[in-house]
């Protein structure tokens, strides 16, 4: 009985029929993988150099640029503080001349209705004192003719005091 590996050798590869080959190099597979890679790798070494290059710039003109909007915003904030003085200032002089306005407006009103009062005042003070002095009339004149009917004496007269 032959053994499992002499059958399995009857079907080892063979080289091709046909007349011999000539001799030569065996070939160097990783030799000609690198010199296909060579150049794709170099490029790819300045690829990257330029990306580097690149990146540096754009962060050095980022760097500008953050600087120049800083300058610019410190510039605009402090231009809004003075600019928020002098609001403030005209919003205060507005301010105080209205209420100096208004105020003169409440104090010329006061004076007109403080006349109208004392005119009115005066022309109701006549007739008050008209009706006084009718009343303070007729009270004598009542008190006198009372006092005829108590014995010729007078109402105080009567309860022991003296007028």
């Amino acid at each position: 009985m032959t053994a499992f590996r002499d059958f399995l050798m009857r079907f080892r590869p063979a080289g091709s029929p046909g007349p011999a080959a000539t001799m030569g190099v065996p070939a160097d597979r990783s030799a000609d993988l690198a010199a296909e890679l060579d150049p794709v790798l170099s490029c790819l070494g300045q690829a990257e150099t330029e990306a580097q290059q690149i990146r540096e710039a754009a962060a050095q003109v980022a760097e500008q640029n953050r600087r120049a909007a800083a300058d610019k915003a410190a510039e605009i904030v402090g231009l809004a503080r003075t600019r928020a003085r002098e609001v403030r200032m005209e919003s205060a002089a507005n301010t105080y001349g209205l209420a100096k306005t208004e105020a003169a407006e409440c104090l010329a009103e006061s004076e007109r209705k403080a006349v109208l009062l004392k005119r009115r005042a005066q022309h109701r003070m006549a007739s008050l004192v008209e009706h006084a002095l009718a009343d303070i009339g007729q009270i004598s004149a009542s008190a006198v003719h009372a006092g005829e009917h108590a014995e010729g004496r007078s109402r105080w007269e009567r309860n022991g005091s003296r007028g």
